[in-house]
């Protein structure tokens, strides 16, 4: 596949799983909350390389910049590879995110509570990330497909005017 299916796989994946938090966060007091649980891991972070901390709104915006540039290097892994296990890998590559999520937290030394507050919680983060590698494969397949039939429709139109 091309890199702009790779990136543009990368900016869907990413924004879906930003959409749907930001959904969930105002729909319901067990949705997710990867945005306090990746401005902690920033915050530790910070202080274990001797780095003055940020005042909160500061640090939100690092956190938001940071993961939103990780989420869209890492759906763009979808696009690269072979078309043939372009579904399989993306699922893949969300439930891995998912499930990293749900467990990492308590043996990095962060609260568990943003990601594994209750079963919903758990159930919401492994699916927020498995939809954002799902989006990630139709977009990247689409944008695939979009650069195939142009290509061919040019190589049609090439050989008519050699006629």
């Amino acid at each position: 596949m091309k890199g702009s299916a790779a990136i543009a796989a990368g900016l869907a994946g990413a924004s879906t799983i930003a959409s749907l938090h930001e959904g969930f966060r105002r729909l319901t007091p067990d949705a997710p909350r990867m945005d306090l649980l990746d401005m902690e891991a920033l915050q530790k972070t910070l202080k274990a390389i001797h780095v003055k901390v940020p005042r909160r709104s500061e640090l939100l915006k690092w956190t938001v910049a940071g993961e939103a540039g990780g989420n869209i290097f890492y759906y763009s892994l979808a696009g690269v590879g072979g078309r043939k296990s372009i579904w399989l890998r993306s699922a893949l590559l969300g439930l891995a995110a998912g499930i990293t999520a749900v467990v990492l937290p308590k043996p990095l030394g962060l609260s568990e509570a943003h990601s594994n507050r209750t079963p919903q919680t758990k159930a919401m983060t492994i699916g927020l990330y498995l939809i954002g590698g799902l989006v990630a494969a139709a977009v990247s397949a689409l944008v695939d497909d979009a650069y195939q039939n142009r290509t061919a429709l040019q190589q049609e139109v090439a050989l008519e005017s050699e006629r």
